[in-house]
């Protein structure tokens, strides 16, 4: 089946979480740009369309020159033709926390290669996630929502970070990732535990996040 090229991308944007104010940084073009490219004021060049596919994951897809996708029929059937599927289960690296922080440093990711634990999650992510395994009880909290210590949390690095979002950051003063909850109040942003018996953290440039948590694992035995 084929599909304007265009249509699947909003669809895959909305799928990932990310907007399109993130995927012209992803781009290093003008959001402006995106926003024409996308809802189909202007047209992109096939190489540029090619690198946006690239960005959200729809690399693999056949591309024509009319700006079309040849789209296979089994991926999108009993859907409507803006709809994705779920991908199929996913393995990431495990990360220390050193590691997860040296990667808002690097020119390029951190070379997964060099993992020794990989798993699986069936969540919809980008291909730029790693899990962090949890250290300490600042995330633990008796009621709601807690991630005691030894707790895999898989981080996406291309989700957009918005206010409630549990987030990997990395503090300008430490050399490792930290995992908190961030909180968004009249413009101010803080990092806040989960655990009341640790501080909240404002966010005045000290800090860089380097992605959402969108999933979690805990081993019972």
């Amino acid at each position: 089946m084929k599909m304007q090229w265009n249509m699947l991308v909003k669809a895959r944007l909305k799928e990932l979480g990310i907007t399109q104010e993130k995927l012209s940084e992803r781009l290093g073009i003008t959001q402006g740009a995106v926003a024409h490219w996308l809802n189909k004021r202007r047209e992109p060049s096939l190489e540029q369309i090619s690198q946006i596919l690239k960005a959200v994951g729809l690399d693999k897809l056949t591309l024509h020159s009319d700006g079309t996708l040849e789209y296979p029929d089994s991926v999108i059937s009993n859907v409507t033709q803006i709809d994705i599927q779920p991908f199929d289960k996913r393995r990431f690296p495990v990360l220390s926390s050193v590691q997860a922080g040296a990667w808002t440093e690097a020119v390029e990711p951190y070379s997964t290669i060099e993992a020794d634990e990989w798993y699986i999650t069936t969540e919809r992510t980008s291909d730029r996630c790693f899990w962090l395994r949890v250290q300490g009880d600042s995330m633990t909290s008796a009621t709601g929502v807690s991630f005691p210590e030894d707790t895999l949390v898989l981080v996406d690095t291309f989700r957009d970070a918005e206010n409630g979002s549990l987030v990997v950051a990395k503090l300008t003063d430490v050399n490792e990732a930290t995992f908190k909850k961030l909180v968004i109040d009249a413009g101010q942003k803080f990092l806040k535990p989960l655990n009341p018996a640790y501080p909240t953290l404002p966010i005045n440039g000290n800090c860089k996040i380097i992605g959402v948590v969108v999933d979690a694992k805990l081993k019972l035995i």
